[in-house]
């Protein structure tokens, strides 16, 4: 049973040092008891309150870990059933199936899909990290060579997809060190499924027919000893599915129903034959509540998509994405060439980036810390105005760099060209675009 606020309280070290990001023990404790903070963010708790507190400091939907090492991926550990309350904290995964029936040339051509369909936007690299590796054959020796194969030419995690348990290990023995998930521990096979989990500390999949038949599922693995579970309500129509995953977040969170406490697994290719409708259901699933996401095939065209609505869906609504500050050279600038600023949020560090290289114009960017927020919101907040960027284009080192004092703004921030020049005297303020396009037409005038 979880424990009160002032029950952890009673637990934790009180000497109030603030280490874990909030100022008391007490507000600490609170937020253990509402799922809103890690045990792990207290530096000093002993670790005989560790074990006691180990319940009440787990999120109401368990992290599960599939893989190992660096390339390991994280799901579930989530707190809140809607973004706008915290955030999301682990994204999804997104799988691709290969089935054991395939011929060698499919199965090259898939992991070659996995391999090259990675994506740069705003700074982030955007991909798949997942292939299922479905035993359709139902021969042991044929899926353990499947399993080898991917092992040794993909570094993507892998799913490990058969009811047969000495199918399962047969493919676990050929990767073993991948840490696998294992799909899946049914009524039927629980008692093997969770052996082998437990010898290779693989993480498992509980799949059944119905949620109550899955809570006791979950229970009887628990049991076992297993904490790495995903689950799957085996719902094949798309109204269920949805219901479900509602139905189990809701569980989790709100009713702190444990036993459907983990992410979840969903197959939309077995909800429709139609490519498209299949990426338009994936795309439901990213936003309610999959923890993996397994697809039947990837296409540039739908997966590109899915991987931004993964990352927006994903990105805490409190924190936007924001470059580091300090100085970019763009274009092999020298001590001639032109200085731009600019706020860090990262949408508009890229396209103004973007267009300077564009521009074929070597050129410095500044990029001031404005919290992420973009030129406008922040200057409206106060964040990017002439007392804020005066200085720190002083602090900035750029005069070691350019021989010139002239420093190009943004338009929309034209008005703080006055306060500027009073800031950096002896400087030519100019204002440049409000638009990015129109940064490089604008740049071809440039003059030291």
């Amino acid at each position: 049973m979880a424990l009160t606020g002032i029950e952890i309280f009673k637990l934790l070290p009180k000497t109030n040092c603030g280490d874990c990001g909030v100022p008391t023990c007490l507000a600490f404790a609170m937020n253990l008891a509402a799922g809103k903070a890690e045990l792990t963010a207290c530096p000093h708790v002993s670790e005989e309150a560790k074990e006691k507190l180990s319940e009440a400091s787990a999120p109401p939907i368990l992290p599960v870990t599939i893989g190992a090492g660096d390339n390991a991926l994280k799901i579930g550990g989530e707190t809140v059933m809607f973004r706008h309350e915290k955030r999301f904290e682990n994204a999804c995964g997104i799988a691709l199936l290969i089935s054991d029936t395939m011929a060698d040339a499919e199965v090259d051509a898939r992991l070659e899909k996995v391999k090259n369909l990675v994506y740069e936007r705003v700074g982030l690299t955007l991909s798949a990290n997942l292939v299922a590796l479905k035993a359709e054959s139902g021969d042991a020796a044929k899926f353990a060579a499947l399993a080898g194969k991917v092992k040794s030419g993909s570094e993507a995690n892998i799913i490990l997809m058969s009811e047969k348990t000495d199918v399962l290990a047969a493919g676990v023995k050929a990767c073993a060190d991948k840490k696998p998930l294992l799909y899946a521990a049914t009524k039927d096979n629980a008692d093997d499924v969770a052996a082998l989990a437990k010898e290779n500390d693989c993480p498992v999949a509980a799949k059944a027919a119905g949620l109550e038949e899955l809570a006791a599922l979950t229970e009887k693995l628990t049991a076992a000893g297993l904490k790495n579970i995903v689950i799957d309500s085996e719902s094949r129509t798309i109204r269920q599915a949805l219901e479900d995953q509602i139905i189990i977040r809701s569980s989790a969170l709100n009713k702190k129903f444990r036993p459907l406490g983990y992410p979840t697994i969903v197959f939309p290719g077995e909800m429709t034959d139609n490519p498209m409708k299949e990426a338009l259901i994936a795309s439901m699933f990213i936003a309610k509540y999959a923890g993996i996401i397994v697809l039947s095939d990837f296409q540039g065209e739908s997966l590109f998509p899915l991987l931004v609505a993964r990352l927006n869906i994903y990105t805490d609504p409190q924190r936007p994405l924001a470059t580091t500050e300090g100085i970019y050279e763009i274009n092999n600038p020298d001590e001639n060439s032109p200085l731009l600023v600019t706020s860090n949020f990262s949408l508009t560090y890229f396209i103004v980036s973007g267009e300077i290289e564009n521009s074929k114009v070597p050129s410095y960017l500044y990029v001031k810390d404005t919290e992420g927020l973009s030129v406008m919101t922040s200057w409206a907040a106060g964040k990017f105005s002439a007392d804020i960027i005066g200085p720190a284009i002083k602090k900035s080192g750029i005069a070691d760099k350019i021989k010139h004092q002239k420093l190009i703004i943004p338009g929309y921030i034209a008005a703080e060209s006055g306060g500027l020049e009073e800031e950096l005297p002896g400087w030519e303020i100019m204002v440049g675009p409000r638009e990015g396009a129109h940064i490089p037409g604008y740049l071809k005038g440039w003059k030291a």
